[in-house]
């Protein structure tokens, strides 16, 4: 007797096909979240300073708006080359 798998006719699930698109989405998307956790723990040591709590909260939003400009110029790169 053969030492075969049995197939019960279940399919392997599909593996998502990482483009780089979706792969560089994805590395913003941590970046971002990484800026806010950072902001988060920054926090209390912040909040009775105004100038640093500006400066703080700016840099922040700096580097969230940078990254979604970066992934934007990429959006529009790839449809100009389509």
């Amino acid at each position: 007797m053969e030492n075969r798998p049995v197939s019960l006719g279940h399919r392997p699930p599909k593996v998502t096909q990482l483009t780089p698109t979706l792969v560089k989405t994805i590395g913003y998307g941590v970046s971002t979240v990484s800026v806010l956790l950072l902001g988060v723990v920054s926090w209390n040591s912040v909040k009775s300073n105004p100038v640093l709590l500006a400066c703080l909260l700016g840099g922040m939003a700096a580097s969230v708006i940078g990254m979604m400009l970066r992934w934007l110029s990429y959006r529009i790169e790839k449809a100009q080359g389509e």
